[in-house]
């Protein structure tokens, strides 16, 4: 069996390899070298993850595999004139597999992803007492809680790129945990709405999506419940 990956590319060297059919299935690297080569292994988790959640997993047939390079893409900045600039709004990267419409069985596959990483998320928090939410880490831009919050946020902002944020941030619950389920409440009505959608749009310099959106939604979620993990070490 042959993955596609897409490779990502940022300034200084920091690299995520994507498994471009599987949302969610991802690798991080100091180097695009370094990703491309821990994702083999990333898959193999993905898959496990996957089977131990669906009673008919679409990552039971995985056999053999061997890894392609798709596409890549340099990640830079623009500044509001969208010139290049040092330091600027982040233009993330755009895959020729971001053109392709989502079908119905690869939004069935994203809200199922959707749901198990909240699941997970939400039981990591449920662990930790108030104080441990809240708690500061040097060198960290949040505790605990602001990642939960960034979480909802980001997702909130996904939607956005889309025109699908029916509520203003500013409108959105000031609770983390209400705030969260308002915006993925909007995410599960959304996603279905984009079935065979050929909408692609531009916004601030940026191409999006629904492949996209659904893309960076799972990435993002699963990439902050390692970096939660990570904070609860330092406890």
């Amino acid at each position: 069996m042959r993955i596609n990956i897409g490779v990502e590319k940022y300034p200084g060297g920091r690299s995520i390899a994507w498994a471009l059919d599987y949302p969610g299935c991802f690798s991080n690297g100091s180097s695009d070298s370094e990703a491309i080569i821990r994702l083999p292994e990333a898959l193999l988790r993905y898959k496990e993850w996957v089977d131990s959640h669906a009673a008919d997993s679409w990552m039971k047939d995985l056999g053999d595999f061997s890894i392609h390079l798709a596409d890549s893409f340099d990640v830079y900045s623009i500044d509001q004139y969208y010139e290049l600039a040092a330091d600027g709004y982040e233009v993330n990267a755009w895959f020729r597999h971001d053109w392709k419409p989502l079908t119905g069985e690869d939004i069935r596959r994203g809200l199922l992803t959707l749901q198990w990483s909240r699941t997970d998320l939400l039981e990591l928090a449920a662990g930790l007492s108030p104080a441990q939410l809240n708690q500061e880490f040097e060198g960290e831009r949040w505790s605990i809680l602001g990642v939960l919050n960034h979480v909802a946020n980001a997702e909130h902002w996904y939607l956005d790129r889309l025109s699908l944020a029916h509520t203003e941030r500013k409108n959105l619950p000031s609770d983390v945990y209400e705030r969260l389920q308002v915006v993925r409440e909007q995410m599960n009505r959304a996603l279905p709405s984009l079935e065979d959608s050929t909408q692609v749009v531009g916004v601030n310099g940026e191409f999006w999506s629904p492949r996209k959106v659904l893309r960076r939604a799972a990435w993002h979620e699963i990439d902050h419940i390692e970096h939660i993990f990570k904070l609860i070490a330092k406890l």
